[in-house]
């Protein structure tokens, strides 16, 4: 399995000093959050864009995916939901990354069943735009459809290879999952995986891998007894928690304890 972390853990930070740290620490990836308050955002111009792919193909590091902040699944009309995926589309295609991520964000004056049919229509829609630009859309498992039973839901309605998952391992345990029933639903459709560290339930301020109580451990063996070979992406929510320890002094530690997991699973 390949190591990535995400910017949301060095909120705002430039991407020359972004790469700069996944070389340092060893990652070969990072994936981008795609807010306007960062650096790479849908806003930029082409000529923007063309140096932002430069920039990571000197660098050596991958771009694993754009995090992007569209909630296909909320209530309203269909449109601004798709141009706002369509041009993460177009920024990942523009960049060369694989994936883009999407939330639920079902609204609780919904039914499940309503969520899981506008979140499937909107999906099944962009799917077709994906597919011609060469990317992947992939639901995270988050807010209303924390676990992987409700994402499956969606994605089984949805049936299109271009629509994938991104398995968050914080929420699928909130919602009461287990490792191995979470993989168990999402593996046919399985982009990469979440990982992250927090004391508990009740407080989610991220911690070092392997300071908390996240069932990291079980997460990695399952990936690795299904031969699983994909990526594992450490999101630090430093932007939410300003009291949490700077990310770049726990990076190197957290690849060290990434890879003992791994080695142990081997």
């Amino acid at each position: 399995m390949k190591l990535a972390f995400s910017t949301l853990g060095v909120p705002g930070l430039p991407l020359t000093d972004v790469l700069g740290l996944a070389t340092a620490h060893g990652y070969h990836g990072v994936e981008l959050r795609a807010h306007p308050e960062e650096p790479v955002h849908p806003g930029l111009s082409a000529d923007e864009r063309a140096a932002v792919a430069a920039e990571f193909k000197a660098s050596g590091v991958e771009l694993l995916g754009l995090a992007g902040y569209a909630r296909v699944a909320a209530p309203g009309d269909d449109e601004p939901v798709l141009a706002e995926v369509r041009g993460l589309l177009e920024l990942a295609r523009d960049l060369g990354a694989p994936y883009i991520r999407v939330f639920p964000g079902g609204d609780a004056g919904q039914s499940s069943e309503e969520a899981d049919a506008v979140a499937a229509r909107r999906l099944g829609t962009a799917a077709e735009y994906a597919a011609d630009l060469g990317v992947g859309i992939l639901l995270e498992t988050h807010d209303s459809h924390r676990t992987g039973a409700d994402a499956m839901r969606v994605l089984g309605l949805v049936g299109h290879l271009r629509v994938g998952a991104l398995w968050d391992v914080m929420h699928t345990w909130l919602g009461g999952e287990q490792p191995v029933e979470s993989y168990a639903a999402l593996s046919p459709h399985l982009g990469y995986v979440q990982v992250k560290d927090i004391a508990s339930a009740e407080d989610t301020t991220p911690l070092a891998l392997g300071a908390g109580v996240l069932p990291l451990t079980e997460v990695v063996d399952v990936l690795s007894r299904h031969g699983w070979d994909g990526w594992l992406c450490w999101e630090y929510e430093k932007r939410w928690y300003e009291s949490a320890a700077p990310l770049p002094g726990l990076l190197t530690a957290g690849r060290e304890h990434l890879n003992r997991l791994l080695t142990d699973a081997a």
